[in-house]
């Protein structure tokens, strides 16, 4: 591997939701999904801790795809990024919808109004840890907004674990 682990993970990272081929920055977003890889998912809520889980999976998987035998374990337990827990669950909502994982994972991108730092604005660093900070730590309104999954009429989704937030979302806004 030429380039350093984490320089070749997170370009796989990207490659997952983006096309690495592109060079123009309106249309690329390899600083804000940089950010989203250097932000830690930290879980409180019971039972996220699975999708930290499925987040962490990706590391296993760009192993096999890439063809590398082993890594220093340390490195495969770190904490789940925000980057890899939004991949994971986009994958886990296009498994139940049969959208692309790419379509669902700026879905949520467009919910927490991410969508809009392509490469050819400035990233508004701060802004960006508070609206990450914002789903870590489950401030957002009841009804989600603020969050990953908005859902009107809906009174308790900041203590809801994510896996019936994207349910009850997905139920919303699309009938499954």
């Amino acid at each position: 591997m030429s380039q350093p682990l984490d320089e070749s993970y997170f370009t796989w990272l990207y490659s997952k939701v983006g096309s690495v081929k592109i060079a123009n920055p309106s249309r690329t977003y390899w600083g804000l999904l940089k950010k989203l890889y250097t932000k830690e998912f930290i879980w409180f809520v019971p039972n996220d801790d699975n999708r930290a889980e499925d987040g962490r999976a990706l590391r296993q998987e760009f192993m096999q795809e890439e063809g590398i035998a082993s890594i220093d374990e340390n490195w495969m337990h770190l904490g789940c990024s925000m980057l890899e827990l939004l991949i994971a669950l986009s994958r886990r909502i296009a498994f139940e919808t049969g959208w692309t994982h790419w379509t669902c994972f700026w879905e949520m991108m467009h919910n927490l109004l991410l969508d809009e730092y392509d490469d050819s604005r400035k990233l508004p660093e701060q802004k960006v840890d508070d609206i990450l900070d914002c789903v870590i730590w489950r401030t957002y309104a009841d009804d989600g907004t603020g969050g990953l999954f908005p859902v009107r009429g809906c009174r308790d989704m900041p203590s809801m674990e994510l896996w019936y937030q994207m349910q009850a979302y997905m139920i919303e806004n699309y009938g499954y």
